[in-house]
């Protein structure tokens, strides 16, 4: 019997990963300098390699070890999801040109697969399980070669070596990989992508011997889809995938130790078959996901792993309870002598430090901990681990009083805010029958067949951008900065009308972010000045901090969208964000249900939209974009969930009289799972992402019977290419052969903010030539 090669061991602690886009957003200003033209591609290299240093460096700093594997080697210049669909030669047909003789695509190749380039779409967006995080979805089909395409991965390990460091190459597990694809053009009718695993995984193999050959002791492969009961494929059938995978891959002796990280949730069932497999480490989510227990049939086999107990948030930025994170570590030894600590989920989802933020008093950054912090965390859980509990005792019960401060701090608690919620009746979550509204919609609005608009926001320019910084510095007095920003709002005003749209908004040049903006302008909020995290590719957000009761102490929108209305004799839609997103898009309070308080930043919008109507806006948009996003990864959590989400938009809504028109928008998500609850909201007009993925959204609103208005996005603004009249011909004309027309409106797939005005003027006017040449081809038969 030949005896297994003996492995290094698993650091004590450790992180899934670490933010990329740098403590400055150095990343981003480097990639968009590329794509601007302003800087040559070894720039940008010069730029990534300085990144990667300063991180490992700075990680060392924090605690973790420079030479034991515990540095995650996790970074990514745009998406971690399409690094590994280059890394593995999955390269959609219609970029075969960008792939050169031996197989391989460049970094500008790597981008135009991102963002798309002339008639050639990009990879189409979605969010990664339920973060907002969003991933660029591969395309698989009986037609992908797979291949080892790019060594990318071996030598950012070899770059960190060379300067000093044994770190921890990661990449998205062969399961997870396949169980997020989709289809390729290719492909035939119910072709599933997992079933090409047999394929892929000599690749995978590949990879991890040449990794073995640099040096690599650990490398770590992120199986999230292990916990997830949301996707296309089955649990079932990951986890027989799994299987398949971890035995094949940990057969072989000339590899790293394989450590396979199962962040977001539960592993459930999948523990037991990753238990099985010759793998040498196991994480578990333990802040999603809960401690199995001791003596569980099928677990006996852990007991010769290392489990890397994620006990610490990395998924929010508070503080936290340390002395519960250690009971969970104590309470995995019952189940293995071998137990580390690590981050529950990569810690991409936070921001870099707390130490700059100077608008955040003393007491709130007590109760915080950013990525640097989490980081510190998982050191001292780590001490404990090696020299015993005793050493860290002051630490944990440091954590406890810190938590018990926060919990009695004024402003948690407003008995107000908590008498009004308590006093709800199923009459403040209800409006008159749709068709009422709609025939009291018809008469006030007298719009066209096919109406349009845009969803919200337009292009943000340096000038609204440095008026804005001035009027924080002081250069500009309020009264200064409002007379710019009206001017804005009347330049926008008059593009629309020219353009020919017919439901106007005012462009929202006012607003740094569409969840800030409110977080700014409400009680129980606070924000960030650094506080940046990365949503997709070069795009950054600066969540809000919800820490107290929310309610609304003045009107927030109304002077705007009333000005608004004075340039224009066409309905002006006033702008929200939606109770739902506002929560999905925050760091939010971790001491009460969410549902709790959804119903809170509801009540402060429905008081809004009331000002609103008041004010004679007689449209008013609340979006909802992020609904699918925090739907729960398992199944029987979802229930409960689309009851308080769904209940909060309707309790923001429903204070209106038939006649004021409630749109929602949602975007970049799988929305067949939730189109039940996205009829329940019972909104007037739905707009909806569309663009990108083709309109494969449309068979899901047909089977469902949505009955009320529906505005499938016809131009991707996620990408900078414009699209031709033809292309948004085609898409409406799509939409109109599974919608009854009467309910179709043609608008973009989300807002405007993030592109340049020529761009959008060019898309928007050819989606108005479209939606023209659609309606009288409609009319006239």
């Amino acid at each position: 019997m030949t005896t297994p090669p003996r492995r290094p061991a698993f650091p004590s602690g450790t992180i899934l990963g670490y933010p990329r886009i740098g403590p400055n957003r150095e990343l981003k200003k480097a990639v968009e300098a590329f794509w601007g033209g302003r800087s040559s591609v070894e720039e940008l290299e010069q730029v990534a390699r300085g990144l990667r240093r300063q991180t490992r460096e700075r990680l060392v700093g924090l605690g973790l070890g420079r030479t034991d594997s515990s540095i995650p080697e996790s970074f990514s210049y745009y998406d971690h999801v399409l690094d590994a669909a280059v890394a593995f030669g999955a390269v959609p047909a219609r970029f075969t040109g960008l792939v050169n003789a031996q197989g391989r695509v460049d970094l500008g190749g790597y981008f135009t697969i991102a963002r798309g380039e002339g008639d050639s779409l990009p990879l189409e967006m979605t969010k990664w399980f339920d973060s907002n995080y969003h991933y660029l979805v591969p395309e698989i089909g009986p037609e992908t070669v797979f291949s080892l395409a790019s060594d990318a991965l071996v030598q950012q390990f070899s770059e960190g070596l060379q300067q000093g460091f044994l770190t921890r190459p990661v990449i998205v597990g062969p399961v997870t990989f396949l169980a997020l694809s989709k289809p390729s053009d290719e492909a035939p009718e119910g072709f599933v992508p997992l079933s090409r695993l047999d394929d892929l995984l000599p690749v995978y193999a590949e990879l991890l011997r040449r990794l073995a050959e640099a040096g690599a002791e650990w490398v770590q492969l992120d199986e999230p889809a292990l916990v997830s009961e949301s996707l296309d494929v089955s649990s079932a059938d990951t986890s027989a995938a799994a299987a398949r995978a971890y035995e094949y891959l940990g057969a072989p002796d000339a590899r790293p130790a394989i450590f396979v990280a199962a962040p977001y949730n539960s592993l459930g069932d999948a523990l037991t078959v990753l238990a099985a497999t010759p793998i040498e480490a196991i994480g578990l989510d333990l802040v999603r996901g809960t401690v199995p227990a001791a003596g569980a049939a099928g677990l006996d086999p852990l007991a010769s792993k290392t489990l890397v107990g994620g006990v610490i948030d990395g998924h929010n930025v508070w503080r936290g309870d340390l002395a519960e994170a250690w009971q969970k570590l104590e309470a995995l030894r019952a189940l293995s002598p071998s137990v580390s600590v690590s981050t529950s989920t990569s810690l991409l989802h936070l921001p870099h430090t707390v130490e700059p933020e100077q608008l955040l008093g003393d007491q709130l950054k007590s109760w915080l901990a950013f990525a640097d912090q989490k980081v510190e965390q998982v050191a001292t859980l780590a001490e404990g681990l090696e020299k015993g509990v005793a050493g860290i005792r002051s630490v944990l019960e440091a954590s406890t009083a810190a938590l018990a401060a926060r919990l009695a701090a004024p402003g948690v608690s407003d008995g107000a805010v908590r008498a009004r919620e308590a006093a709800l009746t199923a009459a403040d979550f209800a409006r008159e029958d749709y068709a009422v509204r709609a025939k009291a919609q018809e008469q006030a609005l007298n719009l066209p067949f096919l109406p349009t608009t845009t969803i919200g926001s337009f292009p943000q320019t340096g000038d609204i951008r440095r008026a804005r910084a001035q009027l924080v510095a002081g250069v500009l007095s309020d009264d200064e900065y409002q007379a710019v920003m009206r001017a804005e709002i009347a330049r926008v005003v008059e593009l629309q009308e020219e353009i020919g749209l017919d439901v106007i908004v005012h462009g929202e040049p006012e607003r740094n972010d569409m969840v800030q903006y409110f977080a700014e302008n409400l009680d129980g909020f606070a924000v960030t000045q650094n506080g940046w995290v990365q949503s997709y590719g070069t795009r950054c957000t600066r969540p809000s901090l919800l820490w107290g009761d929310v309610s609304r102490p003045k009107p927030i929108t109304v002077d705007w969208s009333v000005f608004t209305q004075t340039l224009t004799e066409k309905p002006v839609k006033g702008m929200l964000t939606g109770p739902v997103t506002i929560l999905a898009w925050s760091f939010v309070r971790d001491d009460q249900p969410l549902g709790e308080t959804a119903r809170q930043v509801a009540l402060a919008l429905r008081d809004e939209i009331t000002d609103l109507q008041s004010a004679g806006i007689t449209v008013v948009q609340v979006d909802e974009p992020a609904l699918r996003e925090l739907l729960p990864l398992k199944k029987a959590d979802q229930a409960a969930y689309l009851d308080w989400s769904v209940g909060s938009f309707r309790l923001a809504t429903s204070g209106v009289e038939a006649s004021t028109q409630i749109h929602t928008h949602l975007c970049y998500s799988e929305f067949g799972v939730v189109i039940d609850a996205i009829d329940q909201l019972d909104a007037d007009v739905t707009s909806i992402e569309a663009a990108r993925s083709r309109m494969e959204v449309v068979t899901d609103i047909k089977s469902s019977g949505f009955a009320r208005g529906i505005g499938p996005g016809v131009y991707d603004i996620h990408s900078p290419r414009v699209p031709s009249v033809g292309e948004v011909t085609e898409l409406i004309e799509t939409a109109l052969a599974s919608i009854p027309d009467r309910q179709v409106w043609v608008n973009p797939d989300c807002g405007l903010k993030t592109r340049g005005y020529d761009e959008t003027v060019a898309s928007l006017t050819n989606m108005l030539e479209a939606t023209r040449a659609v309606r009288a081809k409609v009319l006239t038969h």
